[in-house]
């Protein structure tokens, strides 16, 4: 959804000298800050923020002594709260949300998906989250795929917001996740460390590239079955996809997994097993550090059950670790 300026009187600003060498969007987020840098971006691309009275992309590196113009934007469509859309708060205080999401449940509007999301119902739980420019990922720090249920933090304020992405950027945030995976894993405990990008042939995939970004998955064998293995993972980077490309790589895709297995799954199961199981971080208002946890959702748990009933539970091995 584009932005347009409107002909209201417009903000000008001098690039500072300390901004020399610095992106344009780093720059606005980190000395404006009324935004956040994905924000920027989009105004930036909507030509609603201009560099000495031009249209300039968010990579644009700054020399200092520029001027930027921030054009006050013309009333776009507002994102309409949906307040039929149950949301499970586990906790909440003056800076942060942290909720447990349901499976299908789409984090943030985005093509074949305008409507139903998590953010229609933060909006309409927390009203204060709406930005006026038309951002559509107010509060978002993190997302969760449609299918992969569990816990996750939404910001009150764009400084928040920031403050936890800084948090996670920093290895502050923990994140573990339950999962099912196709074949016995061996050892006990281990890491997966592959690089992952875009993948080349199917752009909605991502895939292990050698020019991917550096990815790191640690993971802990919690029982095995005779044709899968239930494991703890932790994630100290967070790329798209992360746990179903890695384990898909080492040839133990997640159960159920259509786009990086074959989609075979235990008990019925009808999407990826993937749960966002527990999270720490600091939260900005406390100052504390936070621990939450959400419990396996009942679609994960029969599948469980019906692997605990049906396949005798391989034997363990002596860890490598």
């Amino acid at each position: 959804m584009a932005a347009r300026p409107s002909a209201a009187a417009s903000t000008l600003h001098t690039v500072e000298s300390d901004g020399a060498g610095m992106r344009l969007d780093a720059y606005l987020s980190r000395y404006l800050g009324e935004h956040s840098r994905s924000e920027w971006q989009r105004l930036l691309e909507s030509g609603s923020v201009t560099l000495d009275g031009a249209q300039s992309k968010p990579a644009q590196r700054l020399t200092g002594g520029e001027t930027v113009e921030v054009h006050p934007v013309a009333d776009v469509p507002l994102l309409e709260p949906d307040p039929s859309i149950h949301l499970d708060v586990v906790y909440e205080d003056d800076a942060i949300v942290v909720i447990d999401k349901p499976a299908g449940l789409v984090v943030h509007p985005a093509p074949g998906h305008e409507t139903g999301t998590l953010v229609h119902a933060l909006l309409a739980r927390f009203p204060a989250l709406r930005d006026p420019t038309g951002e559509m990922r107010p509060g978002i720090v993190h997302r969760l795929d449609k299918d992969t249920s569990g816990l996750m933090v939404v910001g009150k304020t764009a400084p928040v917001v920031a403050e936890l992405q800084r948090q996670m950027r920093e290895g502050g945030v923990q994140k573990r996740y339950r999962l099912l995976v196709a074949g016995v894993i061996q050892e006990n405990r281990g890491t997966i460390e592959a690089p992952i990008g875009r993948d080349r042939m199917h752009r909605q995939r991502m895939s292990v590239r050698p020019d991917g970004r550096a990815s790191l998955t640690e993971f802990w064998v919690l029982e095995r079955f005779a044709r899968y293995t239930f494991v703890d993972a932790a994630l100290p980077s967070g790329r798209t996809h992360q746990l179903r490309v890695h384990f898909s790589s080492i040839g133990h895709p997640v159960a159920a997994d259509r786009t990086y297995g074959s989609g075979r799954a235990p008990g019925g199961l009808m999407r990826q097993f993937v749960h966002s199981a527990q999270l720490s971080l600091t939260s900005p208002a406390t100052g504390r550090t936070e621990q939450f946890s959400a419990p396996l959702p009942a679609d994960l748990e029969r599948a469980l059950s019906a692997l605990r009933g049906a396949e005798r539970v391989a034997a363990p091995v002596e860890s490598a670790w």
